[in-house]
This record gives C-alpha cells, sequence and structure tokens, in this order.
C-alpha cells in the first residue's frame, strides 16, 4: 500500500512540475512578445503623432521661403533661406528638394550623408491627397530600405508645380538620440510591468496547477484502488468541470462494471445450479434404462413376455423423457441467449386454441379431466409468432393436466382488452403455496414444487422443470408478460395478453 501512495505521489509531483514548466515558459513568452508589442506600438503612436503636429511644416516652409528652380537647381541663397528657417524652427529635421519624378536636387541634413538619390513619390502622393490625414511613411535618404513620418508640399511657379519640399521629421540623430532614452524608458517601464505582471500570473497559474493536480492525483489513487480490487472504490464529485466529468463517467463506469460481476456470479451460480439438475434429470433415466437392460439382458431365457414387455415399456417411457429433457434445455438455451425470433403474422388465436384442446383431450381422458375451450367468436385476430404462442399453450395445459386431479377441469378463456387479447389458462388442481409463487417460473422449480406438495402424487407428474420458464421467455421476446394467480388445494390460473392485430 506504501508503494501504491509513493507512485501515487511521484506521479502527482512529476505531473506538477512539468506543467509549472511549461507554465512558466508559455508566461516568459507571452511577456516578451507583450513587450515587443508594447514597444512597436509605442513608437507607432509616437510617429503619426509626429506626422500630424508637423502636417504643414513643408507647406510653411513654401510660404516662407519660396524656394525657385533654374533649370532644375534650386538658387543658393534659397537653401541658404531653408537652412537658416530649419535651424529656427525644428534642427531635428531634413529638407529635401525634389523635382516632379521624386529625384533629389538638394537637401538640408547634417553631415550631408545621403544614399538615395530619388525618394517614392506614392507616399507623397497619398499624403496630399489625403491632406496629411492619413498616417504614411516615406522614404528615408540616409538609410535605404527605411522609412519614416515626413511632411511634404508642392513648389509652385506661375501655378505649375515644379518640384516639392519633402520634410524627413525624425533626422538620424533624432533618431539615435530619441531611441537611447525610449529604449531605457521601455526596458525600465516595460520591464516593472512584465516582472510585475507576470510574477502575480505566475503565483495565481501554480496555484490553480496545484489544484487541478491534487484533484486528478484523488482520481489517480481511486483508479488504482479499483484495479486493486476495491470495488466500493469511487470518484468524490464536488464541482462542475471536464475532472468532475471525468469522475461522474468513471463512477458510472465502475458501478456498470460491478453490476455485470455481480451478473456473471449470479450466470455462474445459474450454471452451476443447471448442470447440478440437469445431471440429476439425465442421471434418473439413464439409470432406469441402464437397470432394465442389464436386467433383460440377466434374465434372457427365463422371461416371460409379459415381463419383457413391462420392461421394455419402461425403457420407453425413461427415453422419452430423456429426449424431452433434452428438446426443453435446447429451447431454453436459445431462448436465452436471443437465438429465436418471433416471426408476427396476424391469426385467430380461438381457433388455435381449439386444436390444441383437441389434441390434449386424449390425455386429459386418460386422467378424467375435462378440457373447456370457453372462447369467444368476437375474438380478432392477434400478431404474433403462431408457432411460439402454440407452444406457450401446450406447455400451460401440459401444466395443469399433471398437477390437476382425476375429475378436474381445465378451462381456456378469451377476453378482449382494448387493443389487446387476453388468454387465461385455469385448472382446479393442487395449486400453489403462497411462498412458492415467486419461484415458479425458474428452471426446475416444477420438480420441487410438487415434492413439497403432495409426496403421493402420482410421479408421471414430475416434469423436466423447464415448461414455464419456457413460457416465460417465448412471451418476454414478445414484450408480453405472465401472470399467476393460485391457491393451495384451489387451482392455479395463467394468463398473458397479446396484440391486437391492426390492420
Amino acid at each position: 500500500m506504501n508503494n501504491n501512495k509513493h507512485s501515487s505521489g511521484n506521479i502527482f509531483s512529476s505531473l506538477y512540475w512539468k506543467i509549472s514548466a511549461i507554465f512558466l515558459l508559455l508566461l516568459i513568452v507571452i511577456g516578451f512578445a507583450y513587450v515587443k508589442i508594447t514597444v512597436d506600438t509605442t513608437q507607432a503612436y509616437f510617429q503619426e503623432k509626429n506626422q500630424k503636429l508637423n502636417v504643414a511644416l513643408a507647406a510653411h516652409l513654401v510660404e516662407e521661403v519660396k524656394p525657385t528652380f533654374t533649370d532644375g537647381k534650386v538658387h543658393e541663397a534659397a537653401m541658404d533661406k531653408i537652412m537658416h528657417s530649419m535651424m529656427a524652427t525644428n534642427p531635428s529635421i531634413e529638407v529635401y528638394l525634389l523635382d516632379n519624378n521624386g529625384k533629389i536636387l538638394n537637401y538640408v541634413a547634417p553631415y550631408k550623408k545621403v544614399k538615395l538619390k530619388s525618394v517614392n513619390l506614392s507616399p507623397i502622393k497619398e499624403f496630399l491627397k489625403t491632406k496629411g490625414e492619413k498616417f504614411v511613411k516615406g522614404d528615408d535618404p540616409r538609410n535605404i530600405n527605411l522609412q519614416k513620418e515626413f511632411s511634404v508640399a508642392p513648389v509652385l511657379e506661375d501655378g505649375k508645380k515644379v518640384g516639392y519640399v519633402y520634410v524627413v521629421l525624425a533626422s538620424e540623430e533624432y533618431d539615435m538620440a530619441a531611441s537611447e532614452v525610449f529604449d531605457d524608458y521601455i526596458l525600465r517601464l516595460g520591464g516593472k510591468t512584465m516582472l510585475l505582471t507576470l510574477g502575480t500570473a505566475l503565483i495565481v497559474g501554480l496555484f490553480l496547477i496545484w489544484l487541478i493536480t491534487r484533484n486528478l492525483n484523488t482520481i489517480i489513487e481511486t483508479v488504482k484502488k479499483f484495479k486493486d480490487g476495491d470495488l466500493k472504490a469511487r470518484i468524490p464529485v464536488k464541482s462542475k468541470g471536464e475532472l468532475s466529468q471525468l469522475s461522474t463517467n468513471f463512477n458510472d463506469m465502475a458501478d456498470t462494471i460491478v453490476e455485470n460481476i455481480d451478473k456473471m456470479k449470479a450466470s455462474e451460480n445459474l450454471r452451476r445450479e443447471l448442470v447440478a439438475n440437469v445431471s440429476h434429470d439425465l442421471r434418473t433415466p439413464l439409470a432406469v434404462i441402464h437397470g432394465y437392460i442389464e436386467t433383460l439382458m440377466m434374465k434372457e431365457g427365463s422371461i416371460t413376455k409379459a415381463e419383457s414387455k413391462k420392461y421394455l415399456t419402461t425403457i420407453l417411457q425413461s427415453t422419452e423423457k430423456l429426449k424431452k429433457l433434452v428438446e426443453d434445455l435446447f429451447e431454453l438455451s436459445k431462448l436465452e441467449a436471443k437465438e429465436i425470433e418471433p416471426h408476427k403474422e396476424p391469426f385467430f388465436i380461438t381457433e388455435l386454441i381449439q386444436d390444441i384442446s383437441q389434441k390434449h383431450k386424449l390425455l386429459a381422458l386418460e386422467k378424467n379431466i375435462t378440457i373447456v375451450p370457453a372462447i369467444s367468436e368476437a375474438i380478432p385476430m392477434v400478431h404474433a409468432d403462431v408457432s411460439l404462442i402454440e407452444r406457450v399453450l401446450q406447455n400451460l395445459i401440459d401444466n395443469a393436466i399433471k398437477f390437476t386431479e382425476d375429475g378436474g377441469i381445465i378451462t381456456i378463456e378469451t377476453h378482449q382488452l382494448e387493443k389487446n387479447v387476453e388468454i387465461k389458462v385455469t385448472d382446479t388442481g393442487v395449486g400453489i403455496s403462497e411462498n412458492e409463487i415467486p419461484y415458479v417460473f425458474d428452471r426446475y422449480h416444477a420438480k420441487s414444487k410438487v415434492d413439497s406438495i403432495d409426496s403421493d402424487i402420482d410421479s408421471r407428474k414430475v416434469s423436466t422443470g423447464l415448461g414455464l420458464a419456457i413460457v416465460k421467455k417465448i412471451l418476454e421476446i414478445h414484450n408480453a408478460t405472465i401472470n399467476l394467480t393460485s391457491k393451495l388445494n384451489h387451482g392455479t390460473s395463467f394468463s398473458f395478453k397479446l396484440p391486437v392485430y391492426q390492420r
């Protein structure tokens, strides 16, 4: 038991730390992604704000400086004036004079490090079209493949556009200085935020993982107990959720397994009882057959014809009883295994009762018993397997004849009850005690019933004990039940219902 607990504890501990490690790694990845998204979003925010604030800067330069072009070149006096105006307004900008094709004609930029010869006009046209309302990035002439926020305005001479004043709002030097401050600020702010957020999430997450794995550990221990033979072990269900559903499903499965085990035990007990009873019933007629054949052989030449006939008759009766027992066993086994399917068809139950009554009249007359078919001509057709229902009626009438004394009466009645027809077989025989009634349809009960009622009853009344069990099984596959009422020494009545045939 200690080994089981140790094993469960190891599973719990291992699972807890594995999930915790994965959760921590996930939090770290999310944390870095959070910082990266925050940095990018903040930078985009400042760039868009810078462009919005300086959307008219290029237009102001054009209006103030009024740069002139001669043969595609800008006058030096205009460039000096632009330099003076730029230094006075915003030293962090770069100014470029472009022709109509975007070619850089001249510029005012620190250290004069310009790598591009022309600027893409698409962002410029987009900016002018939306009048700066839409955030657009343009080329940075000092950095290939890098785009920055800008302001632009067309240069007009005699109402004709001759070029553009293109202003990069964040020079390379400005970016370097701002980046140092920005990175340090973001690192401090983002680092604190990330540590605080991740720390809180980690503590809460580890606690929740512990709660989940603790419940999972209870499930593991219960499953191990059940596997080790504790069939009463069940998982306590205290809340809702997936683990609760898992626990409920396990408990239901365990109940089903225990129920099936109980059924198997009952079936095994029944099988043993059946084997014992069958062995007993087979032994009796076989012993009789063996004994009389042995006698015939021993007395060969000295036995009279009358004695020989008597012995052979007894042997024949024993073989018939043996044959009947085997047939009944075979039929009951097929019914219990559900190998027999009823082939239902419409037929008149009254006609079937008349035929069966005629067949049993000779046997009844031998015991001075009267069979009375009390049936109505107005009874409609029923829907059932005619051969199986015939077997039911035969068994019930056989049973009534066996347990009815000389001079008794057997009545077969039919009654229509709405959508059903009730068939009732009543005798005036020995009856059944109240304590015996619940067990009448059990295998081999008929034999014990006879012995307990009256030991003087003729041995011919002792059946295989399977007739009523067969009746019950046949009616069950017809979705019908057999009902029994009886009083000791006053007779017995069996009844069942069959559905009326619906045209």
